[in-house]
């Protein structure tokens, strides 16, 4: 079982090459824990695309993919990941204006980003938070980062936005690169380019030996975006 923040599809498909056909993903928050998982049989590299999901709602939880006025989203299109279940946190610990932004509208706002197929399954683009707005587009991080981590010589990836006098915030990729590997900065805006367009290219590229992880052993944005502006 594996959760507690996204994979990368493309390590992913290594483990399911080097281990076998082992892993499920279980996907929560400490609001709400579990709120939907990805089963084996969806751990399919002939099946690629799936690699990215999060998995069903499990059946405790009533799930929404809302917009910013709490309307449901068309199919396909990104929402946040709302849910309903009896195992939701009942409020933050003398946060009440926390617990009343989180609970608005008689749901628990995750602050997940999602788009559903049409079997139900979400696919996760990122936390709302991270959302980059660039020349008045939204692009969301973590795709952007599934294709730099598609390239045999990255290790890992963490995209971010910074201030930028033209377009509002500029999309900034920062690069680990794998022992003994190499690559310009030029090929991998060019992968994303050619993947998912020139919107969402990187406007600069910077190669560090590790990215800055959270207590909990996360990627932590707010520390690049620092490191980014100094």
């Amino acid at each position: 079982l594996y959760g507690a923040s996204p994979m990368s599809p493309s390590r992913l498909a290594e483990g399911l090459e080097r281990i076998g056909p082992v892993f499920s993903q279980l996907y929560g928050q400490s609001e709400c824990y579990p709120i939907a998982v990805l089963p084996k049989a969806d751990h399919d590299v002939l099946r690629p695309a799936l690699l990215s999901a999060c998995g069903f709602p499990t059946s405790a939880c009533t799930v929404a993919l809302l917009d910013e006025a709490g309307e449901p989203v068309p199919l396909g299109e990104p929402g946040e990941i709302c849910v309903r279940a009896a195992h939701a946190m009942t409020e933050y610990w003398q946060q009440p204006e926390l617990t009343k932004e989180v609970q608005a509208g008689g749901w628990l706002h995750t602050g997940d980003v999602a788009r559903a197929d049409e079997q139900g399954r979400l696919y996760i683009v990122d936390r709302k938070k991270d959302m980059i707005i660039s020349g008045g587009f939204n692009v969301y991080p973590r795709e952007v980062e599934d294709v730099l981590t598609s390239h045999p010589a990255v290790s890992s990836a963490a995209v971010v936005g910074v201030a930028d006098p033209k377009w509002g915030e500029a999309v900034q990729a920062v690069i680990v690169l794998k022992a003994g590997a190499v690559a310009t900065p030029e090929e991998l805006v060019s992968l994303v380019k050619e993947r998912k367009g020139p919107l969402h290219a990187p406007k600069s590229v910077r190669f560090v030996q590790s990215l800055p992880l959270t207590s909990l052993g996360k990627v932590d944005k707010k520390a690049l975006r620092q490191s980014s502006s100094n």
